[in-house]
């Protein structure tokens, strides 16, 4: 059905706040975690670019381990994803439960 499908890059920032919400990550961690979910694995240039708008609002902060950037969500963050949340369960959890 290629070519046909619903395209869901759109939650991408939403993902990358929900994982972090279990622990800091790195980014190609965060990329395997996301096509172990999706089924497809984001690009560099689609994941490193949602990084840095969630940094420079504040949402997520990056610490530097050598080579390695493990990202962290911020108080704000942690907010922004109660929220993010709480409008997400309210505009699909029926979807979720619908048989």
């Amino acid at each position: 059905m290629q070519g046909k499908e619903c395209d869901m890059r759109g939650l991408l920032s939403f993902q990358i706040l929900f994982l972090l919400s279990k622990k800091p990550m790195h980014g190609e961690e965060m990329a395997q975690e996301i096509k172990h979910r999706r089924g497809e694995k984001p690009k560099a240039g689609t994941i490193y670019p949602a990084l840095k708008d969630l940094s420079s609002r504040g949402l997520i902060k990056g610490e530097k381990s050598g080579k390695i950037i493990v990202y962290a969500l911020t108080p704000d963050g942690k907010e922004a994803y109660k929220h993010a949340m709480k409008y997400f369960v309210r505009s699909f959890g029926d979807m979720i439960t619908e048989k």
